[in-house]
């Protein structure tokens, strides 16, 4: 689960007294950015009519966490407003004359009357406060908020009671207070969206455009969250209160709680963006930029009029806003700002003649399956013939919707806002087509060329498809022949010792000794207990002892003969083996450093960034010399930090590979219960189809997530506040929404503090996300993984894998283990030849699925 969403918590003001600063400290900060910002202002308010502030100085809060000056988003136009002064990225929270741009003359100060007023170079005040009593003092409190005070230091006036597109903490929305969005990302000037409660029940907040459209709500106050918020149901670090909730005097806000350790939270805010999304922002003092933590709509193409008329959504694209062929934004400045409410407008002539024609030689476009807002319908009776007709002879008319299943029919009036393609859903029928002048419309003979050919190449691709699957067919049925005809072979071959010739054979008793009687345990796996010993050449061993009764000689020894030739620096070297009686060990080198998992835990030994980045790499060699390299492909199937060792060098060995046939089918419950460790176990296994090499793949990318953030995938929440719930914590889908996000330095071990290469860090990340991917045809082989590591191949961002944005969407997961069952699962294996594995049955899949 990602980590709790906060939102809207009570009011804290804490004025305190302001500072006059002349020094140029933030300057140079504020040149970052294409706002430009001059926050050396002057303070005098010694009396009435006197200036407050002017260009070229500042008011600072008391811990210099907010600055009160002038800015400018274009040089000429100038602003009196609030900034974080503690950040070295300009955000302004708040902005007086927002509507009223002055000249760099300009100056704030307290009027005759005792409001604060802005004042231009003409000696106008173009924007003033509304207190009634006097002020006779200015202060900016340490959490954003410009105060006046009465001669008896009462408030008369606050900027926090009249708020811009910024939410602070503290700050309350009330029946009277709403946040309205920038006209762009550097224009101050009112939007079109809002934030306000609903009117007239004032029991949710909702978002809406123009303040007539409302196109996004919190639902409901149920007397601690909002019915619509399921995040809110998760303790964090912030406070939230609804004072008379469903009544005209109702509001709303946040507070923040102090941390544990007794410190500050980090600074956050909500912001109404220009583009009609609430968004909630964390600042990252380690990484200096604001983490996006929280927005809704979640899909941009949600937002009313996103797009504007005839234009076309895509949420998924980098520019989210596209017109329809033919058709042109109608204001290309304000397009290329980013805001899309003008919409489109035809390239050619417009439609009923554009001169005062009658429109009958207009003709209609298929646009495709989309939805929309804003148009008007009308239910037509008859076919689509009659649809046209009676939508050509109305000049109003600016399309149908024409569904060919039920023969049915819409004209359509108004305009179509914020188209957005639902081809995808096979339930929907109905079909939209824009009307366009006659020199647009496409001629009818071309219409059934095109169809003819689009006919005709739906046939050749379906006896294409047929002739490839006839083909597959017999390839398969000839490797089925071959391979049981080996394996008749095979059994009939006279039973014998298999020629080891880079393998020693142990005796019982050598082991034994070797071992001082199997006294220094060093951990327990599937197959059975590993022990250290010492042979008598004084070369330190690990001895794995199989705890399984004797018999299958044949089989045991075929095994070891194929593990024994397996020769790779970053796999564990099989020595030798033992198979006495009923006594089956395998003698491999030590690892002195232990696994990888000693080193994943918040208590154990931190290890540095190139190591990290060095096993990653080197692990993932070895995993693909299993798959692509070895004369037979292995399949590891049990990939995790347990089974990486480390040698004096911290170089990685992959260690239990190749030994899925080893045991047999007849004690699969043993197999079952080493193999399927949840959280490293790919969804098609869980799900009892058959697997391939990329279920290593799958584990693989587990195990680089718990590398990346020194933390296994599944553990106790973080620490918020959270309580000894006894609750599990799934790490990997919030670390792959963060990494998806570009959040890589929330992901990385924080004990690592700065110590580690961003661009590596970023690398790693996304080929993890990469490989855990739900569909194995989605993951890299592991070679290809290799070559992304080694930055021989670009790695893009990956889409987020859906089973685990159903975890995160969960409101908490208490630590689903993989089902006790000893089912038994057919392995497809790198090639064709299939092997047998144990797993866990199909219906672990269920309980997965209900845990999320």
């Amino acid at each position: 689960m990602s980590p709790a969403i906060p939102l809207f918590v009570s009011l804290l003001l804490l004025s305190v007294t302001t500072q006059l600063v002349l020094s140029s400290n933030s300057a140079s900060t504020m040149s970052k950015t294409s706002i430009d910002a001059n926050p050396k202002l002057s303070l005098r308010t010694e009396r009435a009519g006197a200036v407050v502030v002017r260009v070229n100085a500042s008011i600072l809060s008391e811990n210099r966490t907010f600055e009160l000056g002038f800015f400018s988003s274009n040089g000429e136009n100038w602003y009196l407003g609030i900034w974080y002064a503690s950040i070295p990225i300009p955000t302004y929270v708040w902005v007086a004359n927002r509507e009223s741009p002055v000249s760099t003359a300009a100056e704030a100060v307290i009027t005759a009357d005792g409001k604060l007023g802005v004042r231009d170079s003409g000696g106008e005040v173009v924007w003033g406060t509304q207190n009634v009593a006097a002020a006779a003092e200015v202060r900016l409190s340490e959490e954003g908020n410009l105060v006046l005070l009465g001669g008896a230091g009462k408030v008369v006036w606050r900027s926090f009671d009249h708020p811009t597109d910024t939410w602070l903490p503290g700050m309350n929305l009330s029946v009277d207070q709403s946040l309205i969005c920038w006209r762009s990302s550097t224009d101050p000037s009112p939007g079109n969206y809002s934030l306000r409660l609903k009117p007239p029940e004032y029991g949710e907040i909702e978002l809406v455009f123009n303040g007539i459209e409302p196109y996004w709500s919190t639902g409901n106050w149920t007397g601690t969250t909002f019915s619509g918020v399921p995040e809110m149901t998760v303790p964090y670090i912030y406070r939230f209160r609804f004072t008379n909730p469903f009544t005209p005097s109702a509001s709303f806000g946040y507070t923040e709680s102090p941390l544990e350790t007794g410190g500050r939270p980090p600074l956050t805010r909500f912001q109404l963006a220009f583009t009609g999304q609430l968004r909630q922002f964390t600042w990252s003092s380690q990484a200096e930029y604001w983490n996006p933590f929280w927005s809704q709509p979640e899909n941009l193409c949600k937002v009313y009029r996103k797009c504007g008329n005839l234009g076309f959504c895509n949420p998924k694209s980098l520019n989210p806003c596209q017109c329809l062929p033919n058709f042109q934004p109608s204001e290309a400045g304000e397009w290329f700002a980013g805001d899309f409410s003008g919409g489109c407008r035809r390239d050619s002539a417009a439609i009923c003649g554009g001169d005062g024609g009658n429109g009958r030689d207009d003709g209609f476009e298929e646009v495709g399956a989309v939805s929309f807002d804003g148009a008007e319908t009308e239910s037509v009776p008859g076919n689509r013939g009659m649809c046209e007709r009676l939508c050509l002879s109305n000049c109003s008319c600016i399309g149908l919707y024409y569904n060919s299943r039920t023969n049915s029919c819409k004209n359509l009036y108004g305009s179509l806002l914020n188209l957005r393609n639902l081809s995808s859903d096979s339930t929907i029928d109905d079909i939209l087509y824009v009307r366009v002048p006659k020199g647009g419309v496409i001629e009818e003979e071309e219409k059934k060329k095109k169809k003819n050919m689009d006919k005709t190449k739906t046939l050749v691709l379906i006896v294409t498809l047929c002739g490839s699957i006839v083909i597959i067919t017999l390839m398969l049925l000839t490797l089925l022949f071959m391979r049981n005809r080996r394996i008749r072979r095979e059994i009939e071959e006279e039973e014998a010792i298999f020629p080891v010739t880079n393998l020693k054979v142990f005796s019982y008793k050598e082991l034994n000794v070797a071992t001082r009687g199997f006294s220094e345990k060093l951990g327990h796996g599937g197959f059975g207990a590993v022990f250290r010993g010492e042979l008598s050449d004084s070369s330190s061993v690990a001895v794995k002892r199989l705890e399984r009764p004797g018999g299958a000689e044949r089989e045991f020894r075929a095994e070891v003969c194929t593990i024994g030739n397996i020769q790779h620096v970053n796999l564990v070297r099989l020595r030798g083996f033992c198979s006495e009686n009923s006594h089956r060990l395998l003698v491999y080198d030590y690892m002195p450093n232990g696994p990888l998992s000693v080193y994943l835990r918040r208590d154990g030994r931190n290890m540095r960034w190139d190591v990290r980045f060095r096993v990653a790499v080197e692990t993932a060699r070895g995993i693909a010399y299993l798959h692509e390299e070895c004369r037979d492909c292995i399949i590891h199937c049990d990939i995790k930090p347990e089974n990486i060792l480390l040698d004096e060098n911290f170089s990685p060995k992959v260690s239990d590979f190749g030994l899925a046939k080893l045991i047999g089918r007849d004690f699969s419950r043993v197999l079952a219960t080493m193999r399927g460790t949840w959280g490293y176990v790919a969804p098609e296994w869980i799900s009892g189809v058959a697997i391939t090499a990329k279920a290593d793949v799958y584990s693989y990318g587990m195990t680089l997530l718990e590398l990346i953030g020194g933390r296994r995938n599944v553990e106790g929440p973080p620490s918020a506040g959270g309580g000894g719930s006894g609750e599990k914590w799934f790490f990997p889908p919030w670390a792959a929404h963060q990494i998806i996000e570009g959040n890589m330095a929330a992901v990385v071990d924080e004990r690592l503090a700065s110590a580690y290469d961003t661009v590596e860090a970023e690398r790693l990340g996304l080929v993890a996300v990469w490989c855990i991917q739900d569909e194995e045809a989605m993951r890299p082989t592991m070679g290809m993984v290799v070559k992304m590591l080694e930055g021989v191949v670009e790695v893009n961002v990956p889409p987020p894998p859906k089973l685990l944005q159903a975890l995160v969407s969960g409101e908490s997961f208490h630590g689903v283990g993989p089902d006790s069952g000893n089912g038994e699962l057919t392995s497809g294996g790198c090639s064709n030849d299939n092997v047998q594995v144990s797993g866990n049955s199909p219906d672990s899949l269920n309980h997965l699925s209900t845990a999320t």
